[in-house]
This record gives structure tokens, sequence and C-alpha cells, in this order.
């Protein structure tokens, strides 16, 4: 088969799914078959038109997959048909930025981030992997597609917000918008230690699921601004970190105004367009606050950190999976998760034909763990 099913990006507000060249790996890529991928929130964006990708580019960036081809210097490393994981990620291990640490921007601004971005992504029957000794992750034993399919993406990255947040056992913390990251964010947070958890969202389903995430206190924004009670609940003060999870310029000021003097902004979101920090929520510029950005963190040892919290029953995000779709609806999956219709969180593509969940649900998947 020298073709193969994928889903193109054609311009602003639309997408095609259409027959285009298989890859082949040369040395050191390897390519895997898709088993299993899912929509992200930054599709949304990049569809439109608010995130610049050059029309042509097969969308999507969190594979899950199995090794169909390897290219040259992989010999004895991996093997032909062994189920993998791919980060959103792919730093190569050796430019100036992955050597200091800054795997995200390898190459430079962004530059970590090419799945959909700068090269064909995952929404298609076969994906390209660059640089594979550094991102190729293997599934462990026993763990479904469904059970990891959020590692190469979301839940990287709402914990990153909790680890560059620099969260310390006891601190307070707020989380703003509890959507697929923010959630992951909120599991974070309980994971580092966090003594005071508050999830913000205008959507009671979410907070519902935020409570089973960590949160022990919600606030739904229809209710009212949220600030006044963060400072109740923190003696006036503000939190000790607040997680900004969904890239727009109301939630990021609210998070700034909700962080006390020498607290920490943990940034997740993509924004568009002009950011603005008020001088009054920065303390006139001398509060001692931080602000920190974080792009998801990849290759393959943070797969494999991430997938053995998951194998040792310490995260279960398999709730986050709320639809299904094939390949071939990716419209009327795209539509459905733009809106946020259905009680919606993660959709899962499946190259073919709808998975079903059912052998899931059989299993007793869907209730965090109380270690988590």
């Amino acid at each position: 088969m020298k073709t193969m099913k994928a889903v193109v990006f054609k311009g602003k507000g639309r997408v095609a799914v259409e027959e285009v060249a298989k890859p082949k790996p040369a040395h050191g890529e390897a390519v895997i078959r898709i088993t299993a991928t899912t929509i992200c929130g930054t599709d949304v964006h990049i569809i439109r038109g608010e995130y610049p990708v050059a029309p042509g580019l097969v969308l999507g960036h969190e594979p899950v997959g199995v090794i169909e081809e390897l290219g040259g210097g992989l010999e004895g490393l991996y093997t032909v048909g062994q189920r993998v994981i791919v980060g959103a990620i792919t730093p190569c291990g050796q430019c100036f930025y992955c050597l200091n640490g800054s795997h995200s921007q390898c190459g430079g601004a962004l530059g970590g981030w090419r799945f959909g971005n700068t090269i064909n992504g995952a929404w298609a029957e076969y994906l390209l992997v660059p640089d594979a000794r550094a991102n190729l992750a293997p599934i462990p034993t026993g763990l479904t597609d469904q059970d990891v399919m959020l590692c190469p993406d979301i839940f990287s990255t709402g914990l990153a917000g909790a680890e560059s947040g620099q969260i310390r056992v006891g601190d307070s913390v707020a989380v703003f918008a509890q959507g697929p990251i923010g959630l992951c964010a909120t599991v974070g947070a309980r994971l580092k230690g966090a003594s005071l958890i508050i999830g913000i969202d205008s959507m009671g389903e979410r907070l519902e699921v935020a409570r089973r995430f960590g949160a022990n206190v919600t606030l739904n924004t229809q209710d009212g601004d949220p600030l006044p009670e963060i400072k109740r609940l923190t003696d006036g003060r503000g939190v000790d970190v607040a997680i900004e999870a969904l890239g727009r310029q109301e939630t990021f000021e609210q998070a700034l105004r909700a962080v006390r003097p020498g607290g920490t902004l943990s940034s997740l979101g993509v924004y568009s367009g002009k950011l603005v920090a008020p001088y009054d929520a920065l303390y006139a510029g001398i509060g001692d606050q931080k602000i920190v950005t974080t792009l998801c963190p990849g290759g393959k040892e943070r797969m494999r950190r991430l997938m053995a919290m998951i194998e040792n029953r310490r995260v279960d995000l398999t709730p986050l999976l709320t639809h299904d779709f094939a390949l071939d609806d990716i419209e009327e999956a795209l539509d459905l998760f733009a809106n946020q219709r259905d009680g919606v969180l993660k959709v899962a593509l499946y190259p073919n034909a709808v998975h079903s969940r059912r052998l899931l649900e059989a299993a007793g998947v869907g209730a965090i763990d109380d270690q988590c």
C-alpha cells in the first residue's frame, strides 16, 4: 500500500479526509500504524485560523500505535509490531535547547512541536516519527490504548502546569478552566501535594469531574466572580499557585488577580492576539510574583514516566474519554468537541470503524484511584 487515509488541513475552517502518500522512514526514523488518537483544543485553534499552520498538512499530535517500519540505526532498540506512544513534542535530544533542558523548544521557539504543526500529524492511518530513538515509548503490557491515549499531550501538559508552578506540599492552588488540560492540572496539583485545590469553570458537569480528580472546592463562574471566595478561602492572601488552562485574556487576568504576592501564575493556555497584564494585578510590577509558561514536555522518558503512573494505578484518565469517532467522521467529531456539546471532554479518533468502549465499561474503568 503506497497511500493512506488522512485528515488534511485545507485552510481556515476546513479539513478533508483524503488519500495521501504513506510515509517511508529514513535513517533514525520510524513509521507507526495509528491505532488511536484524539482531538486537542490546539487543533481547534488551528482550524479556526488562530494559530498559523500551512494548508495541506495532516493534523493531530497525540499518537498511539504499532511500529510498522523502522529506519536504519534503530536495530536492537525496537521491533516491528511493538505497541508504542509518541509524545506530542518530539525533541531531537542533541540541539542547544535539548542539551539545556528545554526539550519542548527543540531547535528554537516551539520547535519540539512538529506533529500537525510543521510535519504531518497523527490524524491518519500511519505516522512518520522523527528522531525515533528519543521519542518511541513502548506501552507496558496490560495497558490499553485508552489507558495511555492522553499521555502524549493532555496529561503531560496538565501535569507540567503543576510542575512549572513548583507546587509544594500544603500549597493552595486554583486551576482556572476544567477542560481536559485543566483537569489534568488538577490531578497534577494533587500529585504534587497541594492541600487546597480550587477548580474554576462555567460548566457544572466539568466541576463534578474536577471533584473526582482532586479539587476539594469548585467554583462556577456562572454564580459570579470567583475571586472573593478564593480570597476568603486563603485568609485574604490569594493562592500560592494559579494555573490558567484556557488561553483567554479574562481567565489569565483572573488567575493573576488570584495569586498572592510572591506567588506563581502557571500559564498553559494557547493565546491568540494581544495579552494584557493589568498593572494593579501585578502590584505595579513589584509584587514578587512569577509568571511561567509551559509547552507540553515530550520525549520517550517523559512518556515512560507518565505511563508508569497509570500502570501503578496512581492515575486513571479514561473518564476523560467521553466520545469515540472514526476518522471518516472528523467533521462531526470536531463540531461536537469545538462546541462542547453532550458533555464532551476528549474525543477518541480511530482510523477505521469506531472502537467500542463496552469492554472498558464492563471492566469497571472510570474511577480515579484513591491514591491519585
